[in-house]
């Protein structure tokens, strides 16, 4: 398991990507080089009245400038101190946490809705197979699309019809009539259990990130567990911690 770092990053540079969406580079001292695609970090917020870090996935990592790239949804304060963030500014982080995406091979699918795309885009630079990306949007005010094209083919799916395949991420892949044999995928609760059906359905290997609210991030509090089928010989419950134990599982070991 890599080790937990706590450091002071600093802001590199932060802007808007599309309504409520932000991209924030962060230069560390250890953590990006050490880092993996679809973990995560815990960012702590300036005002002292905000206890709790905000759990918030790794986007980009640049081992050479040891830098990393986040991109999150304004969703509530914490985030919004966040977005009023300039270069300069020190940030309090820990990480790497969690277990990261398993690098495969075979054609893969990387499926990613909403504030679900951004942790597979180092993912899509790392790994060394065909790639499809098909990111699922509400509309067609679209993020990072247009960098997941250097690294394969890209189909858009949007809720409202207003660009790509009108519907979800599903609806895009019978569309244009796409195959794979691996999953990888991070997004809305709906859109993973659909996945994992249809992965079943295809006889497809299924990972998948799941997203919850966590307090501690490092398995202590245990606010962020999920079900599984299988039981935990340590505490003998059908449980495992999202922060720890993921955030990425085998679909079919998880009860969603």
């Amino acid at each position: 398991m890599t080790e937990k770092l706590k450091e002071q990053a600093v802001i590199i540079r932060q802007e808007e990507i599309a309504t409520d969406i932000y991209s924030m580079w962060l230069h560390t001292e250890k953590i990006a080089s050490v880092a993996k695609a679809g973990q995560f970090i815990n960012v702590y917020c300036h005002d002292g009245s905000r206890l709790l870090p905000r759990p918030v996935s790794i986007c980009e990592i640049d081992r050479e400038d040891c830098a990393l790239r986040l991109v999150y949804r304004v969703v509530g304060k914490g985030t919004e101190e966040f977005s009023h963030m300039r270069t300069g500014v020190p940030l309090d982080i820990v990480g790497p946490l969690g277990n990261g995406f398993p690098k495969k091979s075979g054609k893969a699918f990387l499926i990613g809705g909403g504030v679900g795309i951004p942790p597979l885009l180092q993912l899509a630079k790392e790994l060394n197979c065909e790639k499809q990306m098909i990111l699922g949007y509400r509309s067609r005010e679209l993020f990072l699309s247009e960098e997941f094209e250097k690294y394969g083919g890209v189909y858009i799916a949007t809720e409202d019809g207003s660009a790509g395949t009108e519907g979800n991420v599903l609806d895009a892949i019978r569309a244009n009539g796409l195959d794979a044999d691996i999953i990888y995928a991070c997004g809305p609760m709906p859109m993973l259990k659909a996945l994992k059906a249809y992965a079943k359905e295809q006889k497809l290997e299924c990972w998948i990130s799941l997203e919850e609210r966590m307090a501690c991030g490092i398995g202590a509090c245990l606010g962020c567990v999920c079900r599984t089928l299988n039981r935990d010989s340590h505490t003998q419950v059908n449980n495992k911690r999202i922060c720890t134990e993921g955030p990425v599982f085998r679909a079919e070991e998880v009860d969603i």
